[in-house]
């Protein structure tokens, strides 16, 4: 599933374990959402997402196209011209993804009325 080997194997019986090999990082959800709001070009992720290397977007990438969530489209122009798009299973991952959003913006309404 991963990119790179690991020294100690993930326990692929924990459905848990499983989701955070596939979209656990920093960024993957960053950028399946971009994805499904049209911006499917790396430079424009490069540019939307605040904090994110050229490098590390494009190691994201390639572990979201290798476990699936996503498929590359190499347009043969010059300049060559790349777009990422969702799979089938990438679009699956929009609920939850919707959920971790609203929970989010209710964790920010409620811890800041502690303030």
């Amino acid at each position: 599933m991963s990119v790179y080997e690991r020294k100690i194997p993930v326990d692929l019986t924990c459905g848990i374990n499983i989701a955070m090999e596939v979209i656990g990082s920093k960024w993957k959800l960053c950028i399946i959402d971009l994805i499904n709001r049209k911006v499917t070009r790396p430079k424009d992720m490069n540019e939307t997402i605040a904090g994110i290397n050229k490098r590390v977007l494009q190691q994201q990438l390639k572990e979201l196209e290798i476990s699936g969530m996503i498929s590359k489209t190499v347009y043969a122009e010059v300049p060559l011209r790349v777009e990422y798009f969702l799979t089938e299973i990438g679009l699956s991952i929009l609920p939850l993804l919707r959920s971790i959003e609203d929970w989010g913006n209710l964790y920010a309404s409620l811890s800041n009325k502690d303030d």
